[in-house]
C-alpha cells in the first residue's frame, strides 16, 4: 500500500519568514511581562 505524504504547511509564500515573526513578537511579550514584573517592586528610599 502506496503511503501518501500530505503536507500540513508549505514553506512557501512567506511562511518561513512568519514563523520568525511570530516568534520574535512571542519574545517581546515574555520580555514586556518580565519587565513588568521587576517594576512592580517597591524601592526604598
Amino acid at each position: 500500500m502506496e503511503q501518501l505524504t500530505i503536507p500540513l504547511y508549505s514553506w512557501e509564500n512567506g511562511a518561513f519568514i512568519m514563523t520568525i515573526i511570530f516568534g520574535l513578537v512571542i519574545i517581546g511579550l515574555i520580555a514586556g511581562v518580565y519587565l513588568m514584573m521587576n517594576n512592580d517592586k517597591k524601592k526604598d528610599n
